[in-house]
C-alpha cells in the first residue's frame, strides 16, 4: 500500500509557476519554509484525532506530505531555471535520499563531481518504491503510536514533517545547484 502510495507521488512532475530568480538560493529558502510550514501544519492537525481514528489518517497523512513536497521540489526546480530537466527520477531522490540513501543510488551515479541521474523504467522504479514502503512503515509505525497522546503527538508529528520536508528542500537546493543530466 505504501509503495502504491509513493508511486502515485511520484509518477507525475508536478507544474510549476516558478521563474527562475536571480537569487535561487534564497528563493530556495522561502519555498522551503513555506513548504515546511505548511506540512507541519497538515501533519500536526491529521495527528490530532486520538486512537483508531488518528490512525485511519496516518497514510492520507504521508501522501499529502509526499505530494507537498514534490510541489517544493519542482518549485525550487522552478528558482533555478530548472523545472523543464524535472524527472520523476529527481523527485525520488529529493524526496527519500536523506531517509534511504541506499535505496535511491539505482538511480544515480557519481561522473567526477557531477551526480547523473540513469532513466528509470517503471519496474525499477516499482522496487525501489516497494522498498521505500518498507523502509516508510517505521515512520507509519512511529506516527501511529504517536496519534494515541493527541496533543503531544501531533507537535512531534508535525515537528517530524517540518524537519522531514526542510531535509528535501537541502536535497533540492543541492541538486538543483549542479547542471542536471540524464543517461540513458
Amino acid at each position: 500500500m505504501l509503495a502504491r502510495a509513493i508511486l502515485e507521488v511520484v509518477m507525475s512532475v508536478p507544474a510549476t509557476t516558478e521563474q527562475p530568480n536571480a537569487e535561487p538560493n534564497e528563493r530556495a529558502r522561502v519555498i522551503r519554509t513555506t513548504a515546511a510550514l505548511k506540512a507541519a501544519a497538515v501533519s500536526g492537525t491529521l495527528a490530532l484525532p486520538p486512537g483508531p481514528w488518528g490512525l485511519a489518517v496516518v497514510l492520507p497523512d504521508l501522501i499529502t506530505v509526499w505530494r507537498i513536497q514534490a510541489k517544493m521540489v519542482a518549485d525550487i526546480a522552478g528558482a533555478f531555471g530548472q523545472s523543464a530537466q524535472l524527472s520523476r527520477e529527481h523527485l525520488v531522490y529529493c524526496l527519500f535520499r536523506h531517509a534511504a540513501a541506499q535505496i535511491v543510488r539505482d538511480l544515480t551515479a557519481r561522473v567526477g563531481e557531477r551526480l547523473v541521474f540513469r532513466r528509470a523504467t517503471l519496474q525499477l522504479l516499482q522496487r525501489i518504491a516497494r522498498r521505500l514502503g518498507v523502509k516508510a512503515s517505521g515512520r507509519v509505525i512511529a506516527s501511529s503510536a504517536a496519534r494515541w497522546l493527541p496533543v503531544v503527538g501531533s507537535i512531534g508529528v508535525a515537528g517530524y514533517a517540518y524537519y522531514d520536508t526542510s531535509q528535501v528542500a537541502d536535497t533540492a537546493t543541492e541538486l538543483f545547484n549542479e547542471n542536471l543530466e540524464a543517461i540513458p
